[in-house]
């Protein structure tokens, strides 16, 4: 045989697009041509997969060699072909003879080869995984991809080391086992608990709101009054994944290439990018477009510290994905676009030195420096912020009582889950994602908030998108105290959360 074709899988945004290894041996000089948009890495698969080859017992052919990786419009990039390609000059110059119960294109193959022949970790094995089930196709992986490919239900993947073993497989010589699909596990217990925190019970009460309806929400307090403590346990007091969601999180993470996904699948995202962050490494880039960290916290919570001192370019790029839960990049060779279905959780100090409205210190910023340092925010961002939480300092009888614990984050989760399942029994979906015009038919309210909420549009000069931000809050408010209406109480406390719109326009 002279002709060999098998199959892989290239990697575009979070789809796994196939790819035919095309592999052809004729007479002539001896040489090795790659044609099909290969990028560099692909490129100088034919070096790694020539020392591979030999130095895993085999021999390569003295022959002129061309490879086209099919289809030639799209782009290819990391080594994952290398072993498809090297199997590919091994079945075209008769180095395998597959078994006659194994159907060389009932599979399909992906790995980096080292010049030894052994085969190294790839990235969005998962994606690889879930297109591979759809197709009703075998999957022979490397075996550091087990753990994650062992996420995906149903597919019959092989874990495999190295090329000599592979051929093994395909010849019959051993019998490889598939990769045994894990075990639902639960990573409950891996959050920290809201009872840790003491005392900030308007705050714990503006987080379970949060969780609750799925709203973005902004800490503002002084330094050290547990804005980041409290940021780390919405995670704690939000549903249970489940395994869709979980799935799309891993799968995003895979095609970062980030490990440990199977130990923390069940485990929401929770991402905390520094404020030196770039716009790219937030949405995302590169010429072979790979997700960022809004799409890293898919299904998880974004958490912003220090919010001011991001660069407001870099800030801006965030009202897109906040409003559609998606983020498009587009480079001269491709579109690609991932899913960023996150919670914004942000945090700031109310003016330069911190201390402003501090019970412990003076303020010594003037209310030119206080305006500037809050004006660094957009009025459009935050719009696009349900809740602006002030969080003070504890209570000295709350600090220093050893004892004092608050309320558990398992009990306050199942008033989130009671929420949330009146929600989507009522809309079927939860109050975030609620449009305008589903709002008004939700929210039938008196003339009493009528009123209130006519005022507060003057005094705090809302937008139309702040004006159903807080019906969507007080929606909200109202499943949690398990009112039908939304009530005049509602609407207070809603409005009660957009403390930032007296200052900033």
């Amino acid at each position: 045989m002279s002709l060999a074709v098998l199959r892989s899988r290239a990697q575009l945004g979070v789809d796994a697009p196939l790819v035919s290894i095309e592999v052809h041996l004729s007479n002539g000089l001896p040489s090795l041509s790659m044609v099909g948009l290969p990028e560099a890495a692909v490129k100088e698969s034919k070096d790694r997969v020539r020392s591979a080859i030999l130095n895993s017992g085999f021999n390569f052919p003295n022959k002129r060699i061309t490879i086209n990786l099919a289809p030639a419009d799209l782009p290819k990039s990391s080594g994952r072909f290398d072993l498809p390609i090297a199997l590919g000059i091994l079945y075209a110059s008769s180095q395998i003879n597959i078994a006659s119960n194994i159907c060389i294109d009932d599979y399909e193959f992906a790995g980096e080869l080292s010049l030894s022949g052994e085969i190294r970790r790839i990235s969005s094995s998962i994606s690889m995984a879930i297109k591979c089930y759809k197709d009703n196709k075998k999957l022979i992986i490397p075996v550091q991809n087990a753990k994650e490919v062992s996420l995906v239900d149903g597919v019959q993947a092989f874990g495999v080391s190295s090329l000599k073993e592979v051929v093994d497989i395909l010849s019959g010589s051993i019998k490889k086992e598939p990769i045994a699909h894990v075990a639902d596990i639960n990573f409950d217990e891996l959050y920290d608990d809201l009872a840790d925190v003491k005392g900030q019970y308007q705050a714990k009460r503006a987080l379970e709101i949060a969780a609750a309806g799925g709203h973005n929400i902004i800490l503002v307090g002084p330094p050290g009054t547990g804005k980041t403590m409290l940021a780390s346990r919405l995670n704690s007091i939000l549903p249970p994944f489940n395994k869709n969601e979980a799935l799309s999180s891993a799968m995003i993470a895979s095609i970062k290439g980030e490990s440990e996904i199977a130990e923390s699948f069940y485990k929401r995202p929770f991402r905390n990018p520094h404020h030196t962050s770039s716009a790219v490494s937030l949405v995302g880039g590169g010429s072979n477009p790979l997700p960022g960290e809004i799409s890293l916290a898919h299904n998880g919570v974004l958490f912003l510290d220090e919010l001011p001192e991001f660069d407001r370019r870099v800030l801006e790029v965030l009202r897109e994905p906040l409003e559609t839960g998606l983020i498009s990049i587009s480079r001269a060779k491709c579109q690609v676009e991932y899913p960023a279905n996150f919670q914004l959780v942000a945090a700031m100090n109310p003016c330069p030195c911190g201390y402003l409205g501090s019970q412990l210190k003076d303020c010594v910023d003037s209310e030119q420096a206080i305006r500037k340092y809050q004006s660094k925010l957009s009025g459009p961002l935050l719009d696009r912020i349900d809740l602006h939480v002030e969080v003070l300092e504890i209570a000295k009888e709350d600090l220093t009582n050893q004892s004092l614990r608050g309320e558990e984050s398992l009990l306050v989760r199942k008033r989130v889950e009671s929420a949330r399942h009146t929600q989507l029994s009522r809309q079927s979906k939860i109050n975030a994602d609620l449009t305008s015009v589903e709002l008004d038919g939700l929210c039938q309210l008196d003339d009493d908030c009528k009123k209130m909420l006519s005022k507060a549009i003057d005094v705090l000069g809302l937008s139309a998108r702040g004006y159903y931000k807080i019906l969507k809050v007080a929606r909200t408010i109202a499943d949690l105290n398990g009112m039908e209406i939304v009530d005049k109480k509602a609407i207070q406390e809603a409005i009660g959360y957009r403390k930032l719109d007296r200052f900033i326009k």
